[in-house]
C-alpha cells in the first residue's frame, strides 16, 4: 500500500510532547496543542470520507465556519477538526455512521 500524501508537513514546534491519536483504529503521532485537522491532514493525508461519494474531504474554511471538517469519536459524538484540540489516546473515526432508522413495523 502507498503512503498517504501528506497535507501538513510541520516545519517548527517539533518540541512538543508527542501523544497518540487513534485514527480509524489506527494508532497515530500527534504533537500536544494539535487540532484534530492537524493530527489528521499530517498522518493520513486527508481528513474525513465524503458521504456523497468514493472521495475524501480535506477541510475548506479552517476556522469554524463550514460544515466541511465533521469528524466523530467512537461514542458517534461530532467534532470539528479544525478547532478540537487532539489528546493523548483520542480514538477519531472518519467515515460517516450509516443512519439508524426506527423500527416502525
Amino acid at each position: 500500500m502507498n503512503a498517504p500524501v501528506r497535507r501538513f508537513v510541520r516545519l517548527g514546534e517539533i518540541e512538543r510532547r508527542e501523544i497518540r491519536v487513534w485514527i480509524d483504529g489506527r494508532a497515530t503521532q500527534a504533537l500536544e496543542g494539535d487540532t484534530l485537522l492537524v493530527a489528521l491532514l499530517s498522518n493520513t493525508g486527508h481528513l474525513r470520507h465524503s458521504e456523497f461519494s468514493e472521495g475524501v474531504r480535506s477541510g475548506f474554511c479552517l476556522m469554524g465556519a463550514c460544515q466541511d471538517c465533521w469528524v466523530r469519536d467512537e461514542q458517534g459524538q461530532r467534532l470539528r477538526a479544525c478547532s478540537t484540540p487532539a489528546h493523548d489516546g483520542m480514538r477519531i473515526l472518519t467515515s460517516a455512521q450509516e443512519a439508524e432508522w426506527a423500527n416502525l413495523a
